[in-house]
């Protein structure tokens, strides 16, 4: 018997993973005689798996290989979902009764000798259409192929490869594969920067943590503090601290005004849905944290579901200036963040894969996996892990420090580009020994001449004008927040008990320093004025 690993994506966090068995078929005469094999597998992707039959348990698939039929059987409890490709919990499965993905029409991209006249393209039936309408989200072809292959890679209207005579700084950033250093620097001269980023409501569960460890006496080498960004999301959010996290020169960034827990919703999302949701939230966040001088410029998708083109054009419309969801494979050298006037320069990794295939004015804040072994010498083939909570082999503080301090080295001794430490609070304050080795592990690195704690405007803005290590004392971009002026905006925020008819039979307490609004702000009603009764 072998084992492999197969994602699951059932419960809240992005990461589950769950080991599935997998049967070697030695004795062919379990398997279909070959001649139906060969049917079974004619044209399918050697990656999908799919059902022999409907009968049984809805836990064994296979899948097709140069050896023949390999199946999977899910563990018991759980059930293989078709669509999602993936084992889940039995309750969530509603395809039991398909053996297959649905097979979509794909259109005819490449010929020996067109076979539509210029400008156009030839759909899966063989009509003819205009090539700027693949892949615009609505279907033009009769079969509708023209919305099926629109990948980073397929798509016809695809950004063009990275041109790095076109693309030139402060307003664009790529390189071929990703790790080339801004302005061309020596590695030794280029200051390492390392983003601490939280994800999620802020409130009185994780405040005490973030005091802690942005304790107002850690400072980078210029003399600044420490500084983190927050990607928060809006229910049970205690807006009076966002506020203080922002007087004190933390980034407040947006994960979305309802964090639904609907994976689709975020990786199919419209248009409308991926407005009303950041720049909703974003709205909520400007009013009842009274952040009024237009910072907040980044999202973070929830469970990190990229919403493809769609997201990207609304946050170009809306001027977001970052996205920080897209993930980048483990790699010998971490990738730089780019921007998206050009193609990605790394495989479309992460949740659902969907990707912007398209040219975007937005930067991408690419989160660089983290290696997770134990032992970096041994060469033991564990996939990377993005979030620090979804790095599951990470059991104790010392297995943690030693994750902190490899996955450093390894940026340091490369390319030094920024390290990402992303956290959810919950998971650094399920154990003591993880904050010690946290603010252990701050602490070491201030220690150094070359090691800064920024947030992700700050790297940015080093990267539109790559400084040398010897002449950042007077980097004036990160001299902006540099110390903390006045007091607190308001030491007893209103508890504002609200309700709204969008959330029915729930009473929802709005911590704020501003006034209370008549209904709890919520999708249809961001500022929570509307469906007033007259």
């Amino acid at each position: 018997m072998r084992f492999f690993m197969l994602k699951l994506v059932a419960t809240a966090s992005e990461d589950d993973t769950l080991h599935a068995r997998v049967k070697r078929q030695d004795d062919d005469s379990d398997n279909p005689e070959v001649g139906s094999i060969e049917e079974l597998c004619h044209d399918r992707p050697a990656d999908e798996y799919f059902r022999l039959t409907t009968e049984g348990d809805c836990r064994d698939v296979v899948r097709c290989t140069r050896a023949g039929l390999k199946q999977i059987t899910c563990p018991s409890g759980l059930a293989f979902d078709i669509e999602k490709q993936t084992c889940d919990w039995k309750a969530k499965v509603s395809n039991c009764d398909k053996k297959e993905k649905p097979r979509k029409v794909l259109p005819i991209l490449k010929t020996d000798e067109p076979v539509c006249p210029e400008g156009k393209l030839s759909c899966g039936n063989g009509e003819c259409v205009e090539k700027e309408l693949f892949c615009n989200g609505k279907p033009d072809c009769k079969d509708e192929s023209d919305e099926n292959a629109c990948t980073v890679d397929l798509d016809p209207n695809r950004a063009p490869e990275c041109d790095p005579t076109q693309c030139i700084l402060p307003d664009c950033f790529c390189s071929a594969d990703g790790t080339r250093i801004p302005g061309s620097i020596e590695p030794q001269q280029v200051p390492q920067m390392i983003t601490i980023t939280f994800n999620g409501a802020v409130n009185v569960d994780n405040i005490d943590l973030y005091e802690d460890i942005f304790n107002g006496q850690r400072q980078n080498p210029n003399g600044c503090q420490i500084k983190g960004t927050f990607f928060v999301s809006h229910k049970y959010t205690n807006y009076s601290a966002v506020q203080d996290l922002h007087r004190r020169g933390h980034e407040i960034s947006v994960f979305s005004l309802t964090h639904k827990d609907e994976p689709n919703y975020w990786t199919h999302g419209t248009y409308d849905d991926w407005l009303a949701e950041m720049a909703g939230a974003r709205l909520i966040v400007e009013r009842f944290a009274n952040i009024t001088d237009g910072s907040i410029i980044g999202v973070r998708a929830p469970y990190l579901r990229v919403g493809g083109n769609k997201q990207f054009e609304m946050m170009a419309d809306q001027f977001f200036v970052y996205d920080a969801s897209i993930t980048a494979s483990l790699g010998r050298v971490p990738i730089w963040p780019y921007t998206l006037y050009f193609r990605m320069p790394h495989k479309c990794n992460g949740n659902a894969h969907n990707c912007p295939s398209r040219s975007h004015p937005v930067w991408e804040m690419v989160m660089n996996e983290l290696d997770r072994r134990d032992d970096p010498t041994f060469d033991e083939s564990l996939p990377g892990c993005h979030m620090i909570d979804s790095c599951s082999n990470v059991q104790t503080g010392e297995q943690f420090g030693r994750l902190l301090r490899h996955n450093f080295n390894r940026h340091y001794n490369t390319n030094r580009a920024p390290l990402g430490l992303h956290f959810h609070a919950s998971w650094l304050k399920s154990k003591k020994e993880y904050r010690d080795e946290l603010n252990k592990f701050i602490e070491e690195m201030l220690g150094r001449n070359d090691v800064f704690f920024v947030t992700m405007l700050q790297v940015i803005q080093w990267m539109q004008n790559p400084t040398e290590l010897n002449a950042l004392r007077d980097f004036q971009e990160w001299k902006e927040k540099c110390d903390v002026k006045g007091q607190a905006y308001c030491s007893l925020p209103n508890a504002c008990p609200l309700t709204t008819r969008e959330l029915p039979g729930e009473t929802l307490r709005l911590f704020t320093c501003m006034e209370c609004p008549n209904n709890y702000p919520w999708i249809l009603d961001p500022t929570g004025d509307g469906f007033s009764v007259k």
